[in-house]
């Protein structure tokens, strides 16, 4: 009931006016007015149990003049309600919802004002107090007084109702923008932006909001899901940066308009220590891809634009900006990280290649250019760029002559992907330091790309013998063995040099054994040197040495 619709209003009634005088007033307005509707307010003032609604609607505890200028003031000037003061709570909500009702507000915090002013005068309202009021003008108009408690409380919960529909009508009048940002604005303000408890009307005005911004949410939620969906597929795709770029930029603003209409509701339930389900829901599949953005797929960059979208877009939502923030919090740290990493790899990188860098002049006489660099492997006018080696051997045989021990020949063999050399050496001082560069700029590459390949289930063969992640077969020797293999797991095997070659056999059968000549057979070093750190670290996979 307005104001306006008051049979007060339509008679011309005061609280304070007797059976006799509403009687009166009736008869006078019959003959002016609609006499139907004349009577039904005669019926409803002179009834005590209907007047009660009259009562609640109108502006108990005002004289019949200050009534009169509040009426003025909702028809000819609203705003000037603010300033009226001395005025009950039940009857100023009465009053703001008559010219809530009547206006047609476009601005938001226009809008917003008037929804704070109605709310928190609600928020006032003692149901005791008002009952007191009443009956003092019952008592002067000789109506029987209230004596239950209960009829006025009930008819407040019905006058609450009614606000709320008249706040829900002056909303409709606006545009759907101005509609979020006025009721967004009215629960930010109310609860300080969730931090405090707001008035119970406004929140009951932000679940009937809910209900009917539900069909909104629920699409935009889908277009989120598949936005999601296609980045999934983008990323299986293997595409680069600049392509996933535009679905991550629509990712975003889908979320930001989703989070737009869903903000009212996430600030409510905020004030009341609720969580939004549905804003959890749709924050944490959205964070789910950049987490997988970063852990899966290494990109950094596109996982802290989510994420700050999220911190940004979510931060009425506790749980989801907690968790956002200590995600961006790791991104960052992930971000500095990277950029020491890269920084302190240049200076490695500079560094390994002023360490691999060697160069020798190699005879007596005719000189040959021996050199090793970041630009490959040089020698008599040939040259294998690092990346291209597959295989490298070396060591040395000692020589004699007529028995006399006459020195040791030294010899260095690369393999390329269509070329190879062979490098002899006299001088062992030579030999060591290109052997020591050898190892560093191709052996070390060569041993990671082995134990990769061991881990994906790959054999290599070299020489005699078959080698798995798991262990080596190795096969049974001497004159008097009916032959075959047996698979050794690296446990089992021990290891020996002889005779110029790397030896592998069996702890507790000497016949199982192979001997791998450095000469002959390519990479026993890269063989060599992950056995050794193998048993150092212990484990039963060859690969699991990548790990320490």
């Amino acid at each position: 009931m307005d104001l306006f619709d008051n049979p007060f209003y339509i008679l011309g009634a005061t609280p304070r006016d007797d059976r006799r005088r509403i009687l009166e007033l009736a008869d006078e307005g019959a003959l002016l007015l609609d006499a139907k509707q004349c009577d039904d307010a005669r019926s409803v003032l002179t009834m005590p149990r209907k007047r009660l609604e009259a009562e609640l609607a109108w502006l108990p505890g005002l004289a019949p003049k200050k009534a009169a200028e509040i009426l003025e003031i909702i028809e000819r000037n609203p705003g000037n309600l603010f300033s009226v003061e001395n005025v009950m709570p039940s009857a100023r909500c009465n009053a703001v919802a008559s010219a809530l009702d009547r206006s047609h507000f476009s601005e938001p915090p226009v809008m917003t004002d008037w929804l704070l002013e109605l709310c928190w005068a609600f928020e006032d309202i003692d149901a005791d107090h008002l009952r007191n009021v009443i009956n003092e003008e019952r008592v002067v108009s000789g109506f029987p007084e209230i004596t239950d408690l209960s009829v006025v409380e009930s008819g407040i919960a019905d006058r609450k109702n009614h606000y709320r529909q008249v706040m829900r009508n002056a909303l409709d009048k606006m545009n759907s923008e101005n509609l979020v940002i006025a009721i967004t604005d009215a629960i930010e303000k109310a609860t300080e932006l969730g931090e405090a408890p707001g008035p119970k009307l406004l929140a009951e005005l932000v679940d009937t909001y809910e209900v009917e911004a539900q069909d909104f949410l629920a699409r935009e939620e889908e277009n989120i899901k598949f936005l999601l969906t296609r980045l999934e597929e983008a990323l299986e795709l293997e595409l680069t940066d600049k392509d996933l770029e535009p679905i991550i930029e629509r990712l975003c603003q889908v979320t930001r308009n989703w989070d737009f209409v869903a903000q009212p509701i996430q600030v409510s339930l905020k004030s009341r220590g609720l969580p939004h389900e549905a804003s959890q829901r749709t924050a944490y599949s959205v964070r789910n891809m950049a987490i997988t953005l970063f852990n899966d797929y290494g990109k950094l960059e596109l996982a802290k634009k989510i994420t700050e979208m999220l911190q940004e877009v979510f931060a009425e939502v506790i749980d989801v900006a907690e968790r956002a923030a200590e995600d961006a919090g790791a991104l960052d740290d992930i971000a500095e990280q990277r950029q020491r990493l890269i920084e302190d790899a240049a200076r490695q990188k500079e560094e390994w290649q002023r360490e691999i860098t060697y160069e020798a002049d190699v005879g007596t006489l005719f000189k040959n250019k021996l050199r090793i660099s970041p630009e490959g492997i040089e020698w008599k006018g040939q040259r294998i760029p690092l990346d291209n080696v597959s295989g490298v051997r070396w060591g040395g045989v000692s020589r004699s002559v007529n028995g006399i021990p006459s020195g040791t020949t030294y010899t260095i063999m690369v393999f390329g992907r269509s070329q190879s050399m062979e490098i002899e050496l006299k001088n062992q001082s030579i030999y060591s330091n290109f052997v020591d560069r050898l190892w560093r700029s191709v052996g070390v590459r060569l041993l990671t790309e082995f134990l990769d390949n061991l881990k994906t289930g790959q054999k290599f063969r070299l020489g005699p013998i078959t080698v798995s992640d798991f262990g080596i077969e190795l096969s049974r020797r001497g004159l008097l063995s009916k032959g075959g293999s047996q698979f050794c797991k690296w446990r089992e095997l021990v290891t020996w040099n002889g005779n110029g070659a790397f030896c592998i056999g069996h702890k507790d059968d000497k016949k199982l054994a192979a001997s791998l000549s450095y000469l002959e057979v390519s990479n026993v070093h890269i063989l060599e040197a992950a056995m050794g750190i193998l048993w150092k670290q212990g484990g039963d996979r060859l690969s699991s040495i990548l790990n320490s």
